[in-house]
C-alpha cells in the first residue's frame, strides 16, 4: 500500500505520514522545505519500507505538475491520497491585498484539484483507491478574520463533494475532513492550553480507522472540533 501527503513536515500531515507509515505504507511526502522532508525521511526510515520526498511548492502549477509527470515511472499507482497542504493567511476579504486570496486559492484548492484530477483518474482506472481532502470547520462556517481563507476551504469541500460523486460508482472513496482548532504550527505562540485544541494525532487515527472500514462504506465527512475551546 502507498499514500501520498501533501504538507506532509507538520502538523496533520506529519501525524498522518507518521500513522501510516508505521502500519505498513510506503509513503511519499511532499513539503516545500526539503530539509524537514530529509529530517523526517531518516526518522521514518526503516527496512522494507519505502519513504520517498519530494520538495514542491504546491502554489506554484509547474513544481506541481513536475512532480506528477515524475510520479508514474518512479512510484506509480497510490492507494491512498491525503491533500493536506493548506495556507491561512488572516484578514477581511474587503481590505486585504488580491495576493492574499490568490496565494490561498493556489494552495488551498489548485492543487487540490491537480492532485486529485491525476491520482483519481488512475484510481478510477484501477477501481480501487481513498482520496482525503483536509479541508476545515471554515468550509460551511466562515471564521473571523479569514475571509479568503473561508472562501477557499469553501471550494475544496465542493471540490470533495464532486471527486466523491464521479468516484463513487467506480469503487473509489472520497473523505473530507473538516477539522476545528488543530494545534499546529499556525498557533505558535499562543497561551491556550495544548489539551484545548484538536491533536493533529486525533485526524491521523480517525483517519486509519476510516481506511479500515468494510469497502463498500464511504465516510462523506468528518467534523472533529475542540470540546471546549
Amino acid at each position: 500500500m502507498k499514500a501520498v501527503i501533501t504538507g506532509a513536515t507538520k502538523g496533520i500531515g506529519r501525524a498522518i505520514a507518521i500513522k501510516l507509515f508505521e502500519n505498513g505504507y510506503d509513503v511519499i511526502l511532499l513539503a516545500r522545505n526539503i530539509e524537514e522532508l530529509k529530517k523526517l525521511q531518516t526518522e521514518l526510515s526503516s527496512d522494507g519500507k519505502t519513504v520517498l520526498i519530494y520538495m514542491v511548492n504546491c502554489a506554484i502549477k509547474n513544481e506541481v505538475y513536475n512532480f506528477l509527470n515524475a510520479a508514474e515511472r518512479e512510484f506509480g499507482f497510490i492507494d491512498v491520497l491525503v491533500n493536506n497542504v493548506g495556507a491561512f493567511l488572516p484578514g477581511n476579504l474587503l481590505d486585504e491585498d488580491d495576493e492574499a486570496f490568490e496565494t490561498q486559492q493556489q494552495i488551498n484548492i489548485n492543487s487540490t484539484y491537480y492532485f486529485s484530477k491525476y491520482f483519481g483518474k488512475r484510481m478510477r482506472d484501477q477501481k480501487h483507491g481513498h482520496i482525503f481532502n483536509i479541508c476545515s470547520v471554515a468550509s460551511k462556517f466562515p471564521v473571523k478574520n479569514g475571509g479568503s481563507y473561508s472562501v477557499t476551504k469553501a471550494a475544496m469541500l465542493s471540490l470533495n463533494h464532486v471527486l466523491r460523486q464521479e468516484l463513487a460508482p467506480h469503487n473509489v472513496k472520497v473523505t473530507a475532513f473538516l477539522p476545528g482548532a488543530t494545534k499546529t504550527s499556525s498557533w505558535e505562540g499562543t497561551t491556550i492550553p495544548d489539551e484545548k485544541f484538536v491533536q493533529p494525532e486525533d485526524i491521523a487515527e480517525t483517519l486509519f480507522t476510516i481506511l479500515n472500514l468494510s469497502k463498500g462504506v464511504n465516510v462523506d465527512e468528518v467534523l472533529i472540533t475542540p470540546l471546549d475551546f
